[in-house]
């Protein structure tokens, strides 16, 4: 069966060329002046540009990725989650042909390919005339395959700059130019060491978003951008395409997930995966001075506990309310940040601010990354989640590392690492009791054990909770759970 989904690919020669601006104005143009309809993706494992597009698209925003999911998972998870929108709109990352080698794997250019998608390339003008034109040719040249299909020119310094532009790229690649984007004056999307600063973190996210869609209402010809995107083909649709469409057997079980403005980075895949195997998500504040509520699992996400260092450490009460349910025997997943809010405190320069204490190690936070890139883990030992043997690919960017010697030897690590680095070389994956805390990331579309083994492990704390007294104390260990050394 084949499907139709008018379908627009952003894309550029390089990172900080401006397409997420680009994109996220574009989304909210459309939204505002046409009253379409957007269904936003995010090429790549990315998590704050997504919550931008979010914001402007009106609903979420979903993550294609080649190295994290399949062809047939990546086809079925755009065609279902572009159902019933008018247009699906992907912003590509780094520059279209950048890829993890030389021959451009996972690139964008690829994702376009396989999403037989029109790509229409964001030029930044800064300092450049005609050779502009070489580059938007290269593109097409390189890889007749990609279907380059229009331009947007940005930080245009004025109407001679736009003409020699225009001229240049319309005569030499015979594409149009469908978009001039002036230099401006104002940023209202702010930067810091992973690029744009997060939605959530954002002074006022509308503001931002109305001033990108104001822009772009003025400078980008809307009409025939969306004409562009209907003219996509049909594509064939796959047998995974109802991918999470709706929600599973209920099997009565609650799944807290601490999402606020320290801890924003999930990909809402993820959440729908965890309903779809049946839980009924809470949704949990680590800055609001209450304890930790009733629930059977708990899921703590990445983001920025770095930047409220004073509010998470000054919550004592919530702290305290995460150790003792650890001790209790609650089931924990957590990714990057959340691995620092598990440990025994964070050092930021000569501050120490004490964390959740679960792990009896320190996180230090420096200025250039420890790990960043894809992981792909091998499971090696016992955790709550995953069975020996599975092989979970996932993503790392963390400026953040264990400041403690750990014996690699004798503790207890879940994942030897194939790629990637962990939080020592070559392993990842901090086990005790039932916690598994690792600095990879993993997306729920190419991980699927990964919600199911979640929600099994919620039942079964469940039914454990019935049977186990509350007065048992802190040191009882529920049955397949990973005990600690101790480090001094």
């Amino acid at each position: 069966m084949e499907v139709n989904r008018p379908r627009l690919l952003i894309a550029a020669m390089r990172g900080g060329a401006g397409k997420t601006v680009v994109s996220l104005g574009l989304a909210a143009a459309w939204k505002r002046s046409l009253g379409l309809r957007i269904s936003a993706f995010k090429k790549g494992p990315d998590y704050i540009d997504a919550g931008w597009l979010s914001a402007a698209s009106g609903g979420p925003c979903y993550n294609l990725d080649q190295f994290l999911m399949s062809s047939e998972q990546i086809l079925g998870s755009f065609i279902s989650r572009s159902a019933g929108s008018d247009v699906g709109l992907i912003e590509g990352n780094r520059g279209v042909y950048d890829g993890v080698d030389a021959s451009g794997s996972y690139s964008t250019a690829q994702l376009a390919k396989l999403l037989a998608c029109p790509v229409v390339l964001v030029v930044d003008g800064s300092k450049v005339t005609r050779t502009a034109a070489a580059m938007v040719m290269g593109c097409q040249k390189l890889d007749e395959g990609v279907n380059i299909a229009g331009v947007i020119l940005n930080r245009v310094s004025g109407k001679r700059h736009e003409s020699v532009l225009r001229q240049s790229i319309e005569q030499c690649c015979r594409i149009p130019v469908l978009g001039v984007v002036p230099k401006q004056t104002r940023n209202f999307f702010p930067e810091r060491h992973l690029g744009l600063v997060p939605a959530e973190e954002a002074g006022d996210i509308r503001e931002a978003v109305s001033a990108a869609a104001d822009v772009m209402c003025r400078h980008l010809d809307l009409g025939a951008l969306l004409e562009l995107a209907k003219s996509a083909p049909a594509l064939a649709c796959p047998a995974s395409a109802g991918l999470y469409g709706s929600k599973g057997v209920d099997r009565n079980v609650k799944i807290g997930i601490i999402r606020d403005s320290a801890f924003q980075f999930y990909y809402p895949e993820n959440f729908e995966a965890l309903e779809a195997n049946g839980a009924t998500l809470v949704w949990i504040s680590s800055l609001e001075n209450a304890p930790l509520p009733e629930v059977d699992a708990l899921y703590i996400g990445g983001g920025f506990p770095e930047t409220h260092l004073d509010k998470l450490s000054a919550n004592k009460v919530f702290r305290d309310s995460v150790k003792s349910a650890v001790e209790a025997g609650l089931p924990v997943y957590a990714e990057c940040g959340g691995l620092m809010f598990l440990c025994r405190g964070i050092r930021k320069g000569d501050a120490f601010y004490p964390m959740s204490g679960v792990f009896p190690f320190d996180v230090t936070v420096g200025a250039k990354p420890q790990g960043h890139g894809y992981t792909v883990m091998r499971c090696v030992g016992v955790n709550p989640f995953f069975p020996s043997g599975t092989v979970l690919r996932g993503h790392e960017f963390h400026y953040s590392g264990i400041a403690d010697s750990i014996d690699t030897g004798s503790f207890p690590f879940a994942f030897k690492l194939e790629k990637g680095h962990g939080v020592v070389a070559g392993w990842d994956g901090l086990c005790y009791k039932d916690v598994l805390a690792s600095y990879s990331h993993l997306h729920a579309a190419g991980s699927e054990i990964w919600a199911r083994s979640v929600v099994e492990a919620a039942v079964s704390f469940k039914r454990l909770k019935a049977t186990i007294s509350v007065d048992s104390g802190p040191d009882s260990v529920l049955p397949g759970s990973v005990s600690l050394p101790v480090v001094y």
